[in-house]
This record gives C-alpha cells, structure tokens and sequence, in this order.
C-alpha cells in the first residue's frame, strides 16, 4: 500500500474492490469487525467457508485476503491478535458481525507516531472538503 494511501489526506476510495474481490475470491461474505466491549467498529473484511470454521473452532479471527487470495489469520505476523467472543448473521444471511477482544493491542497494519498499531478507522472525512482528518497521528 502507498503511504499517501494510508497516512495522506487526500480521499481516495477504492470503488471497485467488491468487484475485484468477488470476481478473484468466489464464495466470499463480507464480516464487520467490532470491539466487544466499546463497541467500535475495527475493521470490513471478508470470510469463506473455510475461515468462517477456522474462527468458529478456534474463536480467534480467522479472515479470507481478497488480494492475497488465502487465509489471513489476522495478527499471525504482527502479534495483533483477538479473541471473537460473539458472531453474528444479518438477515438474509450474506453477512456476518464479529465482535471481538483484542489480545493485546488495536487491529490496523498501520501504526501511529508511538509505534502503536491503530483501529482501520483512524481517519475522518471533512464533509465540506473532502479531505482526511487522522485521529490517531
């Protein structure tokens, strides 16, 4: 990922990842990560089958990578690692809510000025300007 991506203020919005994701990654839902106890929403991703048994045998979170194609055992490289303590279906059964306990610390690849890991949604779009706000610098 760049950095401009990640860290700059400039909004640019992949409009075409669900696309790209279901046409490489067939069977797949997508799963909102939450925090179990304050609630805050962590982090979109997507299951399959096969992760969604992972996570429901071991209750760690257990996600399918669109773009490396494979199962993403989030935390196994990083030491982010979280407990899911309640899973959920919506309605029409085409999506799923985790609600989870971080082992140790937030769920974002990325880090702020402290080196701490943040939560993916670290960034507030200015409604008037369009540009990004970072929460957590």
């Amino acid at each position: 990922m760049s950095k401009e991506l990640e860290e700059g203020t400039e909004l640019m919005l992949d409009f075409d990842k669900l696309e790209k994701a279901v046409g490489q990654s067939k069977g797949i839902i997508p799963v909102a990560i939450q925090h179990a106890d304050t609630r805050e929403v962590l982090l979109v991703a997507y299951t399959n089958e096969l992760a969604f048994r992972k996570t429901m045998e071991t209750r760690s979170l257990v996600l399918w990578s669109t773009s490396r194609r494979e199962l993403w055992e989030k935390g196994k490289s990083s030491g982010e690692t979280f407990d899911v303590v309640d899973a959920r279906v919506n309605c029409e059964q085409n999506s799923l809510l985790y609600l989870v306990r971080p082992r140790r610390g937030n769920i974002c690849h990325t880090r702020n000025a402290d080196g701490r890991p943040r939560n993916c949604y670290y960034r507030r779009i200015d409604f008037q300007t369009l540009k990004l706000e970072n929460l957590d610098p």
